[in-house]
């Protein structure tokens, strides 16, 4: 099995450990940049470049409410990487 670009997003985007965190803070529900940020102690550029690569993967959906970003997991590609995980796996 050929790995499309898409799924080479989405395992780029897992493979770093702060990624999966940012993505299990939002299991909780949307946040904002800077709730998510009360969770790290990096800095903003590293959470907006951490953000990005989730985005860019399609894991993550934004969305502006006035001057602030918030930030929501898009359960559909997460559904779909499960699904391809089950194929890696040989679970159909």
């Amino acid at each position: 099995m050929q790995e499309t670009p898409k799924q080479e997003s989405l395992f780029t985007a897992i493979a770093d450990v702060q990624r999966r965190k940012i993505l299990n803070l939002l299991k909780q529900g949307e946040m904002s940049v800077a709730e998510i940020k009360a969770h790290f102690e990096f800095s903003g550029a590293t959470l907006s470049h951490h953000l990005s690569i989730l985005k860019g993967a399609e894991l993550i959906r934004v969305r502006r409410q006035g001057q602030q970003r918030i930030y929501t997991l898009n359960l559909s590609v997460l559904e779909e990487m499960m699904l391809l995980m089950n194929r890696l796996l040989g679970k159909d």
